[in-house]
């Protein structure tokens, strides 16, 4: 079966309880495949990203495999606003963050509740200059571990989002997103855009960042802050102490 989140922010357990694991969050438009279900819960395939979770049942609206389809093959447009609203057919608002998909909203089909919108819009590719200034729109953003909205985001989700509205695809986690690019010998060879990967202390890694200008970084840990960079790993301007261990750097661009 197939999919899609009628609702602005649908949670993604690592189980299907109330009380599990948020692993991630589903935002308005997105679509899916549904693996398994039960009574209560659905086990998912989200499309952009093919990251697996399990959702309330009640919280998304069944489409055909044609409109999955459909949605898999069309440009990915998104609000580009920090928060705009959806007009229900009853005239209702509906707020959604941004990043949310409208891509559904043209198609009768899948539009069956006469949604509509009228604010800014993000589509297509953007120059790599651009992920700073979208990086900036989450400055302050609370940290909330598996979270992808200004309300509450985790490393990972941050640079996800962040690449996705300039129109460019980055996997989930922090690990799956160090898979792609091509990593930099020194950190004087990266550019504004570039992520910067840290690990623990066994070697995995658990944390991204956004390259910025002068080896200064932008990345969620207490929420969405800039600090400095060097090769130890990531210096906290407010604590005066290293706080992660850096790793790599990677051109995902």
């Amino acid at each position: 079966m197939f999919a899609i989140c009628n609702l602005a922010i649908v949670p993604l357990r690592a189980e299907p309880s109330d009380r599990s694991e948020l692993v991630s969050q589903v935002l308005f438009g997105e679509h899916f495949k549904i693996l398994e279900q039960t009574d209560k819960w659905s086990r998912i395939q989200l499309a952009f990203d093919t990251y697996e979770g399990w959702i309330d049942n009640k919280q998304f609206q069944l489409i055909s495999e044609a409109n999955y389809n459909y949605l898999s093959n069309s440009a990915c447009i998104m609000s580009a606003d920090l928060i705009e609203f959806i007009t229900t057919n009853n005239n209702s608002l509906l707020p959604i963050s941004i990043g949310s998909s409208l891509s559904f909203l043209d198609n009768p089909e899948i539009n069956t509740s006469q949604f509509s919108f009228e604010g800014m819009k993000a589509c297509g590719v953007k120059p790599k200059s651009e992920l700073i200034k979208t990086a900036f729109m989450y400055l302050n953003a609370p940290y909330l571990w598996g979270g992808k909205t200004p309300f509450g985001i985790d490393c990972s989700g941050f640079t996800q989002m962040v690449y996705k509205l300039n129109g460019y695809s980055l996997l989930r986690d922090a690990s799956l997103q160090a898979t792609q690019g091509e990593a930099l010998s020194f950190i004087e060879e990266s550019e504004p855009g570039d992520l910067a990967f840290f690990d623990n202390e066994e070697g995995r890694i658990t944390h991204v960042g956004i390259m910025m200008e002068d080896n200064y970084i932008i990345h969620a840990h207490g929420k969405v802050r800039i600090d400095r960079l060097d090769h130890l790993g990531i210096y906290n301007i407010d604590t005066g102490r290293h706080t992660h261990k850096l790793r790599v750097i990677k051109k995902i661009i």
